[in-house]
């Protein structure tokens, strides 16, 4: 199982935008490598290769749906109760519709379909996932305080690095900690991994309600 998380920007926004590959090692995922500052087409490329090797998870930090009429979708709403419930802030939930998350929203469904659509030997599995909310819902009490800055904190960074390496993210190199885009993206294979292994549960799930809500969405 090769295991790929993205943190999305939008389209306009490359260099924010960061790919993280694994690879499942029995109980554990190997790191492999990452790429930032890359296109949807650098984007579907990675992902096709992967899936020329073996099956594909793929854990995507941007909403893969939007709610008709806007606002929230209900999976949204839960996400919210559930990190508040944490700890956590509200705000980082945000409505797929919101002014600064529209064209999130257009890239990660464009990007999403267009996966969907590739032709593979191997299978390909997309889950919605919330990076930040992978982090705290794996935070111990005494240590949940580093979810809240570990985006303007380089020596929370650090830590939130080695909270990876304990949940079985092995071979982290150093640099993911120099900008939060490659910690979320790490994050966001570490809840597709938790979500696709039988092995292992996510700390929160909401089911795909297709047609318009196509993807599970988990942390």
């Amino acid at each position: 199982m090769r295991v790929i998380g993205i943190d999305l920007s939008g389209p306009s926004n490359h260099k924010d935008t960061v790919l993280s590959v694994f690879e499942k090692q029995e109980n554990q995922l190997k790191f492999l490598k990452w790429k930032n500052n890359i296109s949807d087409h650098e984007i579907l490329k990675e992902i096709s290769e992967q899936s020329q090797i073996d099956e594909v998870v793929l854990g995507i930090d941007a909403p893969l749906s939007y709610e008709d009429g806007g606002g929230d979708r209900e999976g949204d709403r839960e996400l919210r109760k559930f990190i508040v419930g944490l700890g956590m802030k509200p705000g980082s939930i945000m409505p797929p519709t919101l002014n600064r998350m529209v064209y999130l929203t257009l890239r990660g469904i464009k990007l999403s379909r267009e996966i969907g659509s590739l032709q593979t030997p191997y299978p390909i599995s997309i889950v919605e996932v919330h990076p930040g909310a992978v982090i705290g819902s794996r935070l111990s009490q005494n240590d949940f305080e580093y979810v809240l800055n570990y985006k303007q904190n380089l020596s929370v960074r650090n830590f939130i690095r080695n909270l990876l390496g304990k949940q079985n993210l092995v071979d982290l190199p150093i640099l993911i900690e120099e900008e939060s885009h490659s910690i979320d993206a790490c994050a966001a294979a570490l809840g597709a991994w938790h979500w696709k292994d039988p092995a292992f549960r996510p700390k929160w799930n909401f089911p795909a309600k297709p047609p318009l809500h196509p993807y599970e969405y988990c942390c």
